[in-house]
């Protein structure tokens, strides 16, 4: 009997720790493979909707059994940590001269923040586990591991509709970590799906990457084009994805679990004000130096300026404001080609026909990129456009 009461005594403590460090849900499962996991990932990237993410491929291995990243592992500890936001987060779409950032990318890199509460609690679990000498690793979002699955097996929710990992007590909002030890904790029962007949967040997807329940086609998700991507974004979706500028919160925002959230603790992942809604001329405008400060600490300042700023100019062209033209002409003269592609599309949004094609014929020509001029090409001319205006009222 002793060393079960050990456990549970070591467990408590290091779920008290995790409350006090900031986590909002500590719960345990075996770090056995699950056969289920394994066959829906395998099936995932057979279908290719991985799209780009070629790492996906390349850990699958790994990424089906939490064991290979730890010799002897036993026990996988998931945490989650609330990071709800204040106000509606879909309320910046609206305002379509700025841009919407995902509420998770709005303040500092929570892999950062995460990672650091991680270490401090892995270090109390192996103290409190002495004098065995207990071994702990741990892991947010950039191992082989497969997270929301683990989590809804230890119970701290469920996998929702739109994939993602739905809480009746914190909705659509969680980061999730784990500690994977090699001291053996008794599982925590899994949570069971609550989504019922409710498909809100399949509906809610702008660009339909949701091609049944429970599956995710990451080449049309506005999270996947807008982060991951890295050449142009299909010119097909770019509509669709309106002033989003990084990743996307619909498919969590929608949730009616969502009513049942708070507003996260954590003062490091509140959202800062210069990046709420912040105005696109003003993104647009931002040389290496200036974005790497402006972003320095957060998410976003791993894609890269290029990235980025090829986001906003889709933002400009779907936002058709003749103000917002100046800002597009300047990214012509850009070093990044996909940069200069987007500043073309954008154009071809925000211009009058004539004003384009005038553009068109003076600077398509001499476009050295051959995506760009294909660009340049694609884009309609003042006669096509006019072919698409309604018939005048009679």
């Amino acid at each position: 009997m002793t060393a079960p009461i050990r456990s549970q005594t070591i467990l408590a403590s290091l779920k008290a720790r995790a409350r006090a460090l900031g986590f909002d849900a500590c719960r345990v499962t075996s770090a056995d493979p699950a056969p289920e996991m394994q066959a829906t990932l395998a099936a995932w990237l057979a279908d290719g909707a991985h799209g780009d993410m070629a790492w996906m491929a390349e850990t699958f291995e790994r990424r089906a059994d939490p064991r290979a990243l730890m010799v002897g592992a036993r026990s996988l500890v998931m945490l989650g940590l609330n990071y709800g936001p204040k106000e509606n987060p879909l309320s910046a779409l609206e305002r379509k001269d700025r841009g919407a950032i995902s509420v998770y990318a709005r303040n500092r890199d929570y892999h950062d923040v995460i990672k650091g509460k991680l270490k401090e609690l892995a270090a109390h679990l192996v103290a409190a586990a002495r004098p065995a000498n207990a071994g702990a690793k741990v892991f947010v979002d950039t191992a082989p591991l497969m997270e929301k699955p683990l989590a809804a097996r230890a119970g701290i929710g469920w996998q929702g509709k739109h994939t993602n990992l739905v809480s009746r007590e914190f909705g659509s909002w969680l980061f999730l970590g784990a500690i994977l030890t090699d001291l053996d904790f008794a599982p925590d029962k899994p949570e069971t799906d609550h989504c019922g007949t409710c498909r809100a967040c399949l509906d809610a997807c702008p660009t339909k990457a949701f091609p049944a329940p429970y599956r995710l086609d990451a080449r049309r998700c506005i999270s996947y084009l807008t982060i991951e991507l890295k050449g142009p974004i299909p010119r097909s979706l770019r509509p669709a994805i309106g002033n989003r500028i990084y990743g996307c919160d619909d498919c969590l925002a929608v949730c009616p679990w969502n009513k049942f959230a708070a507003a996260g603790r954590e003062a490091k992942l509140a959202a800062r004000e210069d990046l709420n809604a912040p105005p696109l001329a003003e993104l647009a405008r931002l040389d290496d130096s200036a974005f790497r400060s402006r972003f320095s600490g957060s998410p976003i300042k791993r894609i890269g300026r290029a990235r980025f700023v090829r986001n906003v100019l889709v933002a400009i062209g779907n936002a058709r404001d003749a103000a917002l033209a100046a800002a597009a002409r300047e990214r012509l003269d850009d070093n990044e080609p996909i940069v200069r592609g987007a500043a073309v599309w954008a154009l071809a949004q925000t211009l009058s026909g004539k004003e384009f094609s005038a553009l068109a014929d003076a600077r398509g020509g001499s476009e050295p990129d051959p995506i760009v001029s294909q660009e340049w090409r694609s884009a309609p001319r003042s006669s096509d456009r006019e072919s698409l205006l309604p018939p005048p009222s009679l």
